[in-house]
């Protein structure tokens, strides 16, 4: 019987002493090792074939993956999911609308990489305008203040804090329900005081938001790319 190795990148680390599986936002597959055996990696996806299945299964199950642009899709905004309707018409740029009964491109040639381009457009241009007055909000109550407020496009985090205590946040964090962004914005505040994942962070943080676990299992649903 022949056995189809996945396909995957292998990233070589002379650093690392052992050799790390992991996905991308996209669910391909990472082999991050030190420099071993082309036999050895092979051994070790025939290994752990089960595990790649199921995990790129869930990755690629994430809701609000806009990393293909394609008909008939649908975009997520503050939690909800809409259509994307492909409209041509006559001007030469593309434009990009939002209404209560969805999203809407207009386009006189197919250009996906600028159909992408408007999206996060839209997505910055919200973050920019929505996220200030939380982080507001939730920096009284926590009397705990940033230094500034950035916002970028990530592949995978939404958000951190700086060692200076800039925040930087996710774009992509419009997708999600407005509770679940409240929850990223206190946790990025709670680590001004605690610049680790321990007990008296997680302390600080269910003070703050004692539902905080609901918004976790929530945000795993989604993808950022």
């Amino acid at each position: 019987m022949t056995t189809i190795l996945p396909y995957y990148t292998h990233i070589v680390n002379p650093r690392l002493r052992h050799t790390y599986l992991s996905f991308d936002g996209e669910g391909n597959l990472l082999v991050k090792s030190p420099k071993v055996p082309q036999r050895y990696i092979e051994q070790l996806l025939l290994q752990k074939a089960d595990w790649i299945r199921r995990s790129r299964q869930k990755i690629l199950k994430k809701k609000g993956r806009i990393s293909r642009i394609h008909h008939e899709m649908e975009l997520y905004y503050l939690g909800k999911s809409y259509p994307l309707q492909f409209r041509e018409h006559a001007k030469k740029r593309v434009e990009f609308c939002f209404e209560e009964s969805g999203f809407s491109l207009l386009y006189n040639r197919l250009d996906m990489q600028q159909f992408q381009k408007r999206i996060y457009a839209f997505y910055k241009t919200a973050a920019r305008e929505t996220i200030p007055p939380l982080v507001d909000k939730w920096a009284e109550r926590m009397s705990l203040y940033p230094e500034s407020i950035i916002f970028r496009k990530a592949r995978r985090q939404w958000g951190s804090c700086s060692g200076e205590n800039r925040l930087s946040f996710n774009t992509m964090l419009m997708k999600l329900p407005l509770e679940v962004i409240e929850y990223v914005i206190v946790h990025e505040l709670a680590h001004i005081r605690h610049k680790h994942h321990q007990k008296a962070f997680w302390k600080l943080v269910e003070e703050t938001m004692p539902d905080y676990r609901k918004q976790v299992d929530i945000l795993k649903t989604y993808t950022p790319v």
